[in-house]
């Protein structure tokens, strides 16, 4: 599970989400309403979902464009419990949630490191971004 998360408002600019991506060297970003998680925007939800139809990244808004309907893992939950979710709603990402309050979030390749570390996608995933 990854704890350094980054947040955004889901007022929030495409472009500003994109640049904070950058800066913070992820592919996401969790996106909140107060305390509550009301979605995940991507970097590829920024490419398919906003420039690829034509969306001005500094006027769309991340409410726009984010995955709705976040399936969330609890944090006593084991990597097991973590990958049938991804694998029954077709989801790389769960936002981890302690009493409704976000704590983390395990991506797919956070469950390779853990359960498979010989793997291709271990590796990758526990290497340095290549910004």
């Amino acid at each position: 599970m990854t704890t350094r998360l980054v947040t955004m408002d889901g007022n929030d600019t495409l472009a500003a989400a994109a640049q904070e991506m950058r800066h913070s060297a992820i592919g996401d970003v969790v996106v909140t309403n107060g305390d509550d998680v009301v979605g995940i925007v991507t970097d590829r939800d920024i490419t398919v979902r906003g420039v690829a139809e034509d969306r001005d990244p500094d006027r769309t808004r991340l409410q726009e464009i984010i995955s709705r309907d976040v399936i969330t893992v609890s944090q006593y939950d084991d990597a097991v419990a973590a990958a049938d979710l991804m694998r029954t709603y077709a989801v790389r990402r769960l936002p981890v949630v302690d009493d409704g309050r976000l704590v983390g979030l395990v991506s797919v390749g956070d469950l390779a490191v853990e359960r498979e570390p010989q793997s291709v996608l271990a590796d990758i995933s526990a290497d340095d971004p290549n910004n």
